[in-house]
């Protein structure tokens, strides 16, 4: 227990620093903050929220719920829903894991219950995230009438975080990891590994923050120009050559209030199921 105590909050906030560390076009970093937020309200918020998201034995809802609390309590605002609703199933996997984290994902999903969506659906709520409307069944403003997963499978297809939970965390298993594995096997620097992993998330589907804020076809472009740098990414001798005109697009992104956020979010959860791969035979063999 105390293995776990320790080091699966680290492992969070560990994922949320490398990723604001990334020059992420369009999301905040540390290079540039965007969208009334800063930097530091997001370190701020990893620090925070990553003990009630990791609450040993405790359920999804109340880790959500907890998470989401705490950050507003230290920074008033919503700067990691998307990474709470991602990050504490994850957090519970790897309390329950012997050595595949994907497997005890897959059950602590089919496990929640009614309660936890009531819990998630106060914290969606409380978080009020951008373009958050109301929905004809399962609405997020009404008492929860089914689990958090039948609640999520009914939202996958207009939102991606959602669709994690319809389909055992697929995008993040397999476009994330392998992703971010190969690039730090090519570069050993996990700063460009992220950019990269986030580039591939941006390029492979319509972000569906930005969707959802500016419709499918400003979603469709982002996917567009996010192919175009991550092809240049890939093939750089020198990614730090490619900064200036990363930071470019950054800039015009936020100037027109482009955030793709979700494609931040399940970043952030690569590198946290990353890391508890990386630790979780640690935690194991050390009771």
């Amino acid at each position: 227990m105390t293995l776990y105590a320790e080091q699966i909050p680290a492992a969070f906030e560990w994922a949320c620093l490398v990723e604001l560390d990334a020059p992420k076009p369009g999301n905040v970093h540390v290079f540039s903050a965007g969208h009334r937020m800063s930097a530091e309200q997001f370190v701020r918020s990893a620090a925070v929220a990553a003990n009630p998201l990791s609450a040993p034995a405790a359920r999804i809802g109340v880790r959500i719920l907890g998470a989401v609390e705490a950050t507003f309590a230290a920074v008033g605002a919503n700067t990691n829903l998307g990474i709470i609703l991602l990050c504490a199933p994850l957090a519970a996997a790897a309390e329950a894991a012997s050595f595949d984290l994907r497997a005890a994902l897959v059950e602590i999903l089919h496990d929640l219950d009614k309660d936890d969506a009531a819990l998630a659906f106060r914290a969606i709520v409380r978080a009020a995230p951008a373009g958050l409307g109301h929905s004809p069944r399962h609405d997020v403003f009404e008492p929860a009438t089914v689990s958090l997963l039948q609640a999520m499978i009914e939202a996958a297809d207009r939102d991606r975080i959602a669709r994690q939970y319809a389909t055992d965390f697929a995008d993040v298993f397999e476009i994330g990891l392998p992703s971010l594995e190969a690039a730090m096997r090519r570069r050993c620097d996990v700063k460009w590994a992220t950019l990269e992993t986030y580039l591939g998330f941006l390029s492979a589907f319509p972000d569906t923050h930005v969707s959802r804020k500016l419709g499918i076809r400003t979603a469709a472009e982002v996917m567009q120009k996010a192919s175009k740098f991550r092809a240049l990414l890939r093939n750089a001798s020198d990614p730090e050559q490619l900064l200036p005109e990363l930071l470019d697009w950054d800039t015009a992104l936020k100037s027109d209030g482009v955030n793709p956020g979700t494609s931040a979010d399940l970043t952030v959860a690569t590198l946290f199921a990353h890391r508890l791969r990386t630790i979780l035979p640690s935690l194991r063999n050390g009771g």
